[in-house]
């Protein structure tokens, strides 16, 4: 899944190139070069599908030459994650009926690969004989309000990729309710990766979200085919704007979780980007070759390389430049961006996000 803006990601990450086509990290790699790189170690590139904005089907294919054009599936609107599963799932499904399938974000951090590869390599062996809908869950390190929540069936296995039976969901808890989920020791976060056969997901929607399978499943005949992109975008204007885990997940009784470790972030926040970047001495972590602090901790700052920039006297701060745009802000009122941006919009104009 490719499609979203990042707005929190602002100035770095604006509508015309979210943050899942930067290399946001440093690392010489886009965060969905690094995704397509993880999942080529599952499956062959043949095997993977990109679903995003039709918008930005260049910019995946500018991101992965060697990807098919026809594994680009464009979104002509902005509908949730429901429709963007049903739609990959269905145009799968006239091709290979059997498949079973990972659906990923393209924009998380995974620290851990090898493990990560080994929980989706059991998700699979469970979801291929099951009628189970798989989602992984992170054991949490700490409260956080910004996470949706998982609580499972304890059975007392406390083993990792143990695959437990859900019993709720829980969207963005606030912060007391978060430190109890911590203290009871039965809920996860919600890394939003699903594992499932397409027999499974499809019978789901069918069940839950019936409009849209019979929108998707109209279109067996057109997936593969000239008629495709006219027949999505008219398929769009009819879907309900909603996502899989409110449209599928919460509703279904075969729903199952897989408790896994593998260094997970879903790089939501420049905060959590913060906890991926090297810091220095002072505890800053900087992108940028000619960044000089002084008196200066705890900061984030990411700069374009060729620009000199000086900071002094800066505690617990994010600066940051992109296109001609600064940002400086403080750590803790992160959540203001969004603000931000969209005062920016009424009162600057869309050329600036």
């Amino acid at each position: 899944m490719a499609g979203g803006i990042g707005s929190r990601f602002w100035p770095m990450s604006r509508n015309a190139f979210p943050k899942q086509f930067l290399d946001i990290l440093g690392t010489g790699h886009t965060l969905l070069q690094q995704t397509y790189m993880r999942f080529l170690k599952i499956c062959p590139h043949e095997n993977i599908f990109i679903v995003t904005n039709e918008g930005y089907v260049d910019l995946v294919k500018l991101n992965l030459p060697d990807l098919p054009a026809s594994n680009i599936l464009g979104e002509p609107l902005r509908r949730n994650t429901a429709p963007c599963v049903a739609y990959a799932a269905y145009k799968i499904a006239s091709k290979n009926p059997d498949a079973n399938i990972v659906v990923a974000p393209s924009d998380h951090v995974i620290a851990k690969e090898n493990a990560f590869i080994e929980a989706i390599q059991k998700g699979l062996e469970f979801t291929k004989g099951s009628d189970a809908l798989l989602t992984l869950g992170i054991k949490p390190s700490r409260p956080d309000t910004g996470y949706g929540y998982i609580q499972f069936v304890d059975d007392g296995n406390k083993e990792t990729n143990h695959i437990l039976k859900v019993k709720t969901f829980t969207e963005k808890p606030n912060l007391e309710m978060a430190k109890f989920f911590l203290q009871t020791g039965e809920f996860v976060w919600n890394a939003g990766i699903f594992l499932w056969n397409l027999k499974s997901i499809t019978e789901a929607i069918k069940n839950y979200l019936p409009e849209m399978h019979h929108i998707f499943s109209e279109g067996a005949d057109k997936y593969y085919t000239e008629k495709e992109v006219d027949f999505i975008r008219n398929a769009y204007t009819q879907c309900t704007n909603i996502s899989i885990d409110f449209g599928v997940m919460e509703k279904a009784k075969n729903v199952y979780v897989m408790s896994a470790d593998f260094g997970w972030s879903d790089l939501g926040t420049y905060g959590s980007l913060y906890e991926h970047i090297k810091h220095d001495e002072s505890k800053n972590a900087v992108v940028g070759k000619n960044v000089m602090l002084y008196d200066s901790k705890n900061c984030i700052v990411n700069m374009p390389h060729e620009k000199l920039v000086v900071l002094q006297g800066l505690d617990d701060y994010i600066v940051v430049e992109a296109e001609n745009i600064l940002l400086v802000c403080k750590k803790q009122d992160e959540q203001q961006i969004r603000q931000f941006v969209n005062d920016v919009k009424v009162n600057k104009g869309e050329k600036f996000v």
